[in-house]
């Protein structure tokens, strides 16, 4: 059964990490009865045809991506008049270790200041996926005494099931078993 519910699922991808993510997010949000559109924000649509947004951004340098800021700014007006929500995915919500443990919870002051200006519904970073070429030496080093993992897909499914349930519940979206019983 799908509801009226129209969800934007937007995302900035160096990658293709956050863009994986954002994927999941979107089939979840349809499996719910959402009509959900997914999109780069380059090629993002016009947000006044939605009722939530779902705004995804890689992190680098402790930043999200310069074209997920430049959508923040040209649309604060219009993210903070509607259900919106942020995530971000990136290598600090993989790291362990006594340091590495306190830096994965802590929001970088760029990202918190995003966060300021368009008020999300809630905000939630996603470890993501990388490989060792993908980073320059002497950011590998710093990762791993920071205590992150060697390499590899970091990426919980089940934590970004978690969170995308939490937007479908709050939208009072139908349980994805309602769903299918209905289209039965």
């Amino acid at each position: 059964m799908e509801t009226d519910t129209r969800i934007a699922v937007l995302y900035a991808t160096a990658q293709g990490s956050s863009r994986d993510v954002a994927e999941s997010i979107a089939t979840e949000l349809t499996t719910r009865g959402a009509r959900v559109e997914l999109a780069e924000v380059e090629h993002a649509p016009e947000l006044d045809d939605f009722d939530a947004v779902v705004l995804g951004s890689a992190v680098h340098d402790r930043k999200m991506l310069p074209e997920a800021d430049e959508f923040v700014r040209a649309h604060r007006d219009t993210l903070t008049t509607r259900p919106t929500w942020l995530f971000t995915v990136g290598l600090g919500p993989g790291l362990r270790g006594p340091i590495g443990r306190r830096l994965a919870h802590a929001v970088p002051p760029a990202i918190d200041k995003t966060r300021a200006a368009i008020s999300p519904r809630d905000y939630h970073a996603f470890a993501g996926a990388y490989s060792r070429e993908d980073l320059p030496f002497a950011s590998r080093v710093l990762y791993r005494l920071l205590g992150g993992p060697r390499s590899g897909d970091l990426r919980d499914w089940d934590e970004i099931r978690g969170w995308t349930d939490g937007i479908a519940d709050e939208l009072g979206l139908p349980n994805s078993d309602k769903v299918d019983a209905d289209n039965a």
